[in-house]
């Protein structure tokens, strides 16, 4: 997060707003008797159009949020029926089949609340970006959670 913030101060920075007071084509002073050309405005580049917050790209990246924070719990499931223990939440949390549920939907939802602040506040690459982000990290903890050998107790 510190580097993301580090970069993203960079390229503010770096940023040069060119109004056309400004303007680096300004002619030299000329003397009255001479005629004065005009120069052409700044062409400034043209920002795209903001997006609507649930346009197609962003049902796609939340129904993939939605679809793999599914899965780990169907993951988390599988592996704790093989005899494996979870590691990252309390047992009364993951045993609790409706508090865990509960859980997963907690954290699509809050997903999808932070993207929409960003989607508000201008930051539309940092919307796509973190549905991305927690699809990836999501899909990760799946498939180690499917990839983890059973511990079954000796009989």
């Amino acid at each position: 997060m510190i580097l993301l913030g580090i970069f993203i101060a960079q390229r503010a920075t770096a940023q040069q707003f060119v109004t056309p007071d400004s303007s680096s084509t300004k002619q030299p002073a000329t003397d009255a008797a001479k005629p004065v050309l005009a120069t052409s405005p700044t062409v400034q580049p043209a920002t795209p159009a903001p997006h609507a917050f649930w346009d197609r790209t962003n049902l796609a990246l939340f129904s993939g949020i939605a679809f793999t924070r599914g899965m780990d719990y169907a993951s988390t499931r599988n592996f704790q029926a093989r005899g494996r223990q979870e590691i990252l939440l309390p047992d009364d949390v993951v045993n609790n089949s409706a508090g865990f549920a509960s859980l997963e939907a907690a954290a699509t939802i809050t997903s999808v609340g932070i993207a929409y602040v960003f989607h508000r506040t201008g930051h539309h690459k940092l919307e796509r970006w973190l549905s991305i982000g927690h699809i990836g990290v999501t899909a990760f903890g799946d498939i180690r959670n499917y990839s983890l050998e059973s511990k079954h107790p000796p009989r």
